[in-house]
């Protein structure tokens, strides 16, 4: 597989039987237990609710990434910004320009779409995706914590 190999496209509702298994593969990676019909419902309401925009990466006829953005806010600026949430590549996939090629096309989203700002947060120990944002112009915030409540 070849950077110029790789299809992105946004992904519809017809498209979960190839979304949903990646999908749980990311949520094993962030050592959340397999569920895939869970996967599926919640994948299916983010998009017929227009909640969410998913991008899929394609070999060929195989799907091997996806990212996921949310839109958002911001208060001070009074603009929107997307939030990428999600950004996954399949193992034999990985360092063949996938994953830079679905953070160019939710870049390329958000331009289009009048966004000022897409934003993005990665475990402390996930140096390989650092290096990627990095690489590509991600800037690490310096300015600001972030905190969370749990609420369950």
């Amino acid at each position: 597989m070849t950077a110029e190999a790789i299809e992105i496209r946004q992904a519809t509702a017809a498209d979960l039987d190839v979304l949903v298994p990646l999908f749980d593969a990311y949520r094993q990676f962030y050592r959340q237990p397999s569920d895939p019909e869970n996967a599926r419902r919640f994948l299916r309401d983010r998009l017929e609710h227009n909640q969410s925009i998913i991008f899929l990466a394609f070999d060929g006829a195989a799907a091997v990434g996806f990212t996921q953005l949310y839109p958002s806010f911001s208060s001070a600026s009074m603009a929107t910004i997307f939030i990428l949430n999600d950004l996954f590549v399949s193992p034999q996939a990985r360092r063949r320009g996938v994953g830079r090629a679905l953070l160019q096309a939710s870049a390329d989203y958000g331009r289009r779409a009048g966004a000022i700002r897409l934003t993005l947060s990665t475990e402390v120990a996930n140096t390989t995706a650092q290096s990627l944002y990095e690489s590509m112009g991600w800037k690490r915030d310096t300015a600001f914590y972030v905190y969370q409540l749990a609420l369950l």
